[in-house]
């Protein structure tokens, strides 16, 4: 059976939004010191500031961010590792 490489980009798109959440949840739950660092340590990859093209009849403004913390990547593996064994 073949599999899409869509369906592996879905699975690494929702393992990545889990863990994004429980990675929230838990910076929330945690207490404060080290276990609260790790999980409120991030990095946006994006365009900032947004890239605006002036076409005189319509000025279009294109940009993008994504918050990445370390239980969201942790959840892209996992997302992977399903669909190797799917």
């Amino acid at each position: 059976m073949r599999k899409s490489p869509w369906v592996l980009f879905v699975f690494i798109i929702i393992g990545g939004l889990l863990g994004g959440i429980l990675g929230e949840i838990l910076h929330v739950i945690a207490p404060q010191g080290t276990i609260q660092n790790i999980f409120s340590t991030h990095f946006m990859p994006g365009l900032s500031p947004p890239l605006t093209i002036d076409l005189v009849l319509m000025k279009l403004t294109l940009g993008f961010s994504i918050k990445v913390n370390v239980i969201s990547v942790l959840g892209m593996f996992v997302g992977v590792y399903f669909y190797k064994h799917m």
